[in-house]
């Protein structure tokens, strides 16, 4: 038996195949996350992460804009174990890719990270009990990459395509049309006249950045947003940290802003008016006579799309001094010159930035395949929001739309651990969440966003209950992935027999030596 063992290793050796524990696609805040809690609650596991890019950050080192900075405060955007320390909890993208490499060198992954390692498939084998994963490396090679489990922290977005809202007469536009996602570096815009077409996050982080330096800038909606202005610091915060551990200061912030985010989105759906007056008092209060309730009420309540955050009303007072401007309309067709509208305005430009939205993309688009069988997303349901029916060892992060990402990412990332040391305990190979029999289904989102509805019909299945839901509700999730029993009955625990002769080789090889 030894020598068999001895020549299945030497035969892995002499193929160049890396084989890991668990393989982390994505090296943002989901997959940083994920091999800092690995290796804290599984320390025995092997695992690599890997990474399209030459750096790690994911959506922090893609997006280069004007003024790109976070839209929810760093103390929930931030991990759970490790505290946001800046005066400014509303962070800019270069903060935030500070606190990213200081956790990254804090925790010594660089040598568990593979940069220019874009994930193309993933295809699992009940026999061998693991993935083979398939990337294209930066020179254009591919390498495969064998793991018992995978973690999809890719993101929710397609990074090489956005949405194209299809302007009509874009092409006879004589000056530079930017779309946010591919922001040329070092881009200069001084002086000239810019139209941002838009009103969602992007759009409202960029105005007023590009007024400080452009001699106007105008952004062009369809439809108006709800708006959320408040301090880019956050006072108590900051007073707390200087009388307490940071460590301590940050856990109870980061406790009160998840019980406000709760407050105000659940306020929002049962009492709207209240929270409608609310957001409006700093528009009026920073616009003045500028204000016109028409651009700035949405035809829908809020939170039934992501409410844009606005610091220090920064947005308000570009407009307010005149350097910006706020034109609701619809486009008749871009000229040579600039924008005219269905209403006959034009509107003069020698930029257009069309930040008119994200383009969703499941799993980082990467094709997976189960037993030689492809997969179809829409014909699997979400397991406890983090893993799909019938589809073993993988498991994923898709951030709450009400809150932020990270307070997911983290409760995922401590139920995969869970799962794993389970596996560990009852000596099995594989964690496959089984479906059983057909679901009531319910729409997986209660949410209008326009990159939400436009995806609907590609995305995973949703039902009525747990454990076969994607929920919007971290107070709700964060119990169920931490407490609740991991052998729950619906996630079944198994091995096959070449698995459990592999377990035997290694006992005895590891005996042997």
């Amino acid at each position: 038996m030894a020598t068999q063992v001895a020549d299945k290793k030497d035969a892995q050796q002499s193929s160049g195949i890396e084989s890991v524990d668990v393989l982390i696609v994505g090296a943002g805040i989901s997959g940083i996350g994920m091999a800092v809690h690995l290796r804290d609650k599984c320390p025995g596991k092997s695992f690599a992460l890997v990474e399209r890019r030459e750096e790690i950050g994911g959506t922090w080192n893609l997006f280069q804009y004007p003024g790109i900075r976070s839209d929810s405060d760093m103390h929930t955007l931030g991990y759970n174990f490790e505290p946001w320390t800046e005066q400014k909890s509303i962070a800019d993208g270069p903060s935030i890719m500070k606190y990213l490499h200081r956790i990254k060198d804090k925790h010594d992954l660089e040598k568990q990270i593979r940069f220019g390692h874009k994930v193309l498939s993933a295809s699992w084998s009940s026999e061998d009990a693991r993935w083979t994963v398939t990337a294209e490396k930066s020179d254009g090679s591919t390498v495969q990459i064998h793991a018992n489990f995978v973690y999809m922290g890719a993101g929710y977005y397609d990074y090489d395509n956005p949405y194209d809202a299809q302007i009509e007469g874009i092409s006879n536009f004589k000056g530079d049309v930017v779309h946010p996602q591919f922001w040329p570096k070092d881009y200069d815009y001084m002086g000239k006249k810019v139209v941002i077409i838009g009103s969602g996050a992007t759009a409202v982080t960029i105005v007023p950045v590009m007024a400080e330096k452009a001699s106007h800038v105008t952004m062009l909606q369809r439809t108006p947003t709800w708006y959320a202005a408040r301090p880019a610091k956050d006072w108590l915060a900051n007073s707390l940290r200087k009388i307490m551990p940071e460590m301590w200061a940050y856990k109870i912030i980061r406790k009160k802003n998840v019980w406000m985010q709760d407050l105000t989105f659940r306020m929002a759906r049962d009492k709207p008016e209240k929270v409608i007056s609310k957001l409006e008092k700093p528009l009026k209060k920073e616009l003045g006579d500028k204000y016109n309730k028409e651009d700035y009420t949405p035809p829908y309540g809020p939170w039934e799309q992501r409410l844009c955050l606005v610091p220090d009303s920064d947005m308000f007072k570009a407009i307010a001094s005149g350097k910006a401007d706020l034109k609701t309309g619809h486009i008749e067709t871009v000229t040579e010159n600039g924008v005219t509208l269905k209403s006959g305005e034009t509107l003069d430009a020698d930029i257009i930035v069309t930040a008119t939205g994200l383009k969703m993309a499941v799993a980082g688009k990467v094709q997976f395949e189960v037993d030689g069988k492809p997969v179809h997303w829409p014909d699997h349901y979400y397991y406890k929001g983090c893993m799909f029916s019938d589809i073993p060892n993988l498991s994923i992060v898709f951030g709450y739309l009400n809150a932020s990402w990270t307070l997911k990412a983290d409760i995922v990332s401590e139920y995969t651990c869970r799962v794993l040391n389970h596996m560990d305990a009852s000596a099995t190979r594989i964690a496959n969440p089984v479906l059983g029999k057909e679901l009531e289904q319910e729409e997986l989102f209660d949410f209008s966003s326009g990159y939400i509805r436009r995806s609907l019909d590609e995305l995973p299945r949703h039902s009525t209950a747990m454990p076969w839901k994607l929920n919007q509700d971290y107070l709700y999730d964060k119990p169920v992935l931490l407490n609740d029993p991991i052998d729950d009955g619906v996630l079944q625990f198994y091995g096959p027999n070449s698995a459990k002769a592999n377990n035997e080789d290694a006992e005895t090889l590891e005996a042997a030596e």
